[in-house]
């Protein structure tokens, strides 16, 4: 905007929009939405965007609600910024899942079927708990501990501890000492 369009203040005047009623209304129904309920806040959604929400949490319900509340009275996007933003969503790589992490250093690869966190059948992992060293072979479908079979490091933990473990913490040492071999 150049200088000749822009309209003169005086030094210490306020700058007013033409709709500022309509603004303090909106704030006000927008300060409100916090003390609406899930339903409610759903409903409001469907009035405002013409089609049921996409999600059920009550945060990003609220944060919608208030954009298009604010978007309706003030005008929304210029086609300009439009284009500008479709132009930025196509140039970027967009990841569609997230990224896998690595789990204590161990390979994130899948081999067939099998959980890319164990090792090959075959391997015994070992630990100490409660002042006994624990021996578990990895098998190709499960776990032998003590002569029985396991479908899982978690029920080998269980059967060892008598409460419920992730088996991939409850072996952690021994798997990180392997993937540090490998």
């Amino acid at each position: 905007m150049d200088s000749q369009t822009e309209p003169l203040l005086a030094p210490n005047e306020p700058e007013t929009t033409p709709n500022e009623p309509q603004m303090s209304q909106i704030w006000h129904e927008i300060d409100a939405l916090e003390h609406r309920s899930a339903a409610q806040l759903r409903l409001r959604y469907e009035e405002l965007f013409g089609e049921a929400p996409p999600c059920r949490h009550r945060q990003s319900l609220v944060r919608r609600l208030a954009w298009r509340l604010q978007a309706l009275t003030e005008g929304d996007l210029s086609e300009r910024a439009r284009h500008r933003a479709a132009a930025i969503a196509r140039d970027a790589d967009l990841r569609l899942t997230a990224p896998r992490s690595p789990h204590d250093g161990l390979p994130l690869s899948r081999r067939g079927d099998r959980d890319a966190r164990l090792p090959r059948p075959g391997t015994i992992l070992t630990r100490r708990f409660e002042d006994r060293i624990i021996t578990v072979e990895v098998l190709e479908n499960g776990f032998r501990y003590e002569g029985e079979v396991y479908r899982s490091l978690s029920a080998v933990a269980r059967k060892i501890s008598g409460t419920q473990w992730n088996g991939f913490l409850f072996f952690a040492s021994a798997l990180n000492a392997i993937a540090r071999k490998a």
